[in-house]
């Protein structure tokens, strides 16, 4: 790959959704886990009464929706998920020959954002798929999904939790920026629901499936519609284990349980609450002074979706009261927490009615800790 001119403006000339077709309601989820945990603790009624097994809680639609703002999810595949003597998806497994799961949800959301940047795969050099989880280790779903759309360059994956989409669009931006690259196609094919734990009553409801994509090209060459020059990008990370997922090819080596509750998805979360929402605030507050802005410069926020209550909270530190739904728009009752990909669902849904000039913010926050945002601004 030849070098290209370095660019002194970067942008997002494109962005693509893809939706799965199934949907799970909080009702669905609640009748299933209140049935295993029947089930469960009929079964082993005599060792929860000794104290050598934890008895499985039930849970509520309504305090889920009170809790989370989460009323339903997408999934990839709604199989098995709640089924009794199953619960979890029941995703048919591919052969090596075949087009992965990940890369065939990455290609719906890459094809959307190239068909909406006017880009065809000639005008792409790079891919970076960036999400919470990947289903293999290599070769990289990156580079599977390079392949299958004809792009002449290099592809890479990278984990970063529920920020991996901002965290790849900056390295997106520097190299488009260094003129390493003219266009990058970055890709979030949010592929979650295997690692839930639908018997968990703290977690069972919390994300949902998707793939987001994103087009980050010199603004001397985009032509598409709507354009956003990236101004700016920041990111900062400090370790914490209220968030974690230990499930890994270590797993087969430990004599433990490799498909045990500690090994899904797991989190603190009041701990992460306290600990997060602040941490954000100052991040994106700190930001935006870099650029001589304050938070009332700001026309949309499009937030990581995770959880109503720390949007809420974190919006009301910067502005000083709640927004309302036109200026960050809440897309997690629908979809809920789609790890890295919420915030880009709002920005695809919620973009083409500003005007140039105006300004956005892109913001994720995540396990790790991981807080990542970019300041756009509207051409």
């Amino acid at each position: 790959m030849r070098l290209h001119h370095a660019s002194d403006r970067v942008v997002i000339s494109g962005v693509g959704l893809w939706t799965p077709d199934h949907v799970i309601s909080n009702e669905e989820l609640v009748v299933a886990l209140n049935a295993y945990a029947d089930k469960f603790n009929s079964e082993n009624q005599a060792e929860i009464e000794a104290g050598t097994v934890k008895a499985v809680m039930k849970s509520d639609a309504e305090f889920i929706e009170k809790a989370s703002g989460i009323k339903q999810r997408h999934v990839y595949i709604k199989e098995g998920i709640c089924d009794v003597n199953r619960m979890r998806p029941a995703i048919p497994e591919r052969s090596e020959g075949e087009l992965s799961h990940q890369a065939e949800i990455a290609l719906h959301a890459a094809r959307s954002a190239m068909q909406s940047a006017g880009r065809t795969a000639a005008d792409i050099d790079v891919v970076i798929v960036s999400c919470a989880y990947t289903e293999r280790a290599y070769p990289a779903i990156a580079i599977e999904v390079q392949s299958a759309l004809g792009i002449d360059g290099f592809g890479f994956d990278m984990l970063v939790a529920c920020s991996a989409a901002t965290f790849a669009l900056h390295r997106a931006w520097e190299m488009v920026r260094s003129g390493s690259a003219r266009a990058v196609l970055v890709i979030n094919p949010e592929l979650v629901s295997p690692q839930i734990n639908f018997t968990d009553r703290d977690s069972h409801f919390i994300f949902g499936d998707v793939a987001t994509a994103v087009i980050v090209e010199r603004g001397d060459l985009a032509h598409s519609k709507h354009q956003f020059e990236i101004l700016g990008t920041q990111a900062k990370t400090l370790y914490s284990n209220n968030i974690r997922s230990n499930f890994s090819y270590m797993s087969r080596t430990y004599d433990s349980d490799p498909f045990g509750p500690d090994k899904l998805f797991h989190q603190e979360g009041r701990s992460v609450f306290k600990e997060v929402c602040p941490m954000a605030a100052e991040h994106l507050s700190n930001h935006l002074a870099l650029h001589e802005m304050t938070p009332q410069s700001v026309r949309r926020w499009w937030l990581h979706q995770a959880n109503i209550n720390m949007n809420q909270l974190i919006s009301k530190k910067l502005l000083g009261r709640l927004p309302d739904s036109d200026e960050a728009p809440i897309v997690l009752d629908r979809y809920a927490n789609t790890a890295s990909a919420g915030s880009v669902i709002a920005l695809s849904l919620y973009h083409q009615d500003m005007q140039a000039g105006d300004i956005g913010v892109l913001c994720s926050f995540g396990a790790g800790y991981s807080i990542g945002s970019l300041v756009l601004r509207k051409l």
